[in-house]
């Protein structure tokens, strides 16, 4: 299975984090659902047979790979 990107959301934005969000490489969600908390975004990335990144920044841009680390 591919890589998916656990995101903080709202993206861009440097405030308060209200969810996470599992996304593809393409900004495609991988699901519709909104995590409470990164660890369960996690949770659910590998129990769909993933690979999840989450980031180290809070402002992301998935093409760079200082952004990421494995969880």
């Amino acid at each position: 299975m591919p890589n998916v990107y656990v995101e903080p959301q709202p993206k861009g934005h440097h405030g308060h984090i209200s969810g996470y969000k599992l996304e593809y490489k393409d900004n495609k969600p991988v699901t519709n659902t909104t995590y409470g908390t990164q660890d369960a975004a996690i949770v659910a990335a590998k129990g769909l047979g993933h690979k999840p990144l989450v980031a180290r920044v809070r402002d992301t841009d998935k093409g760079n790979p200082d952004h990421w680390r494995e969880a």
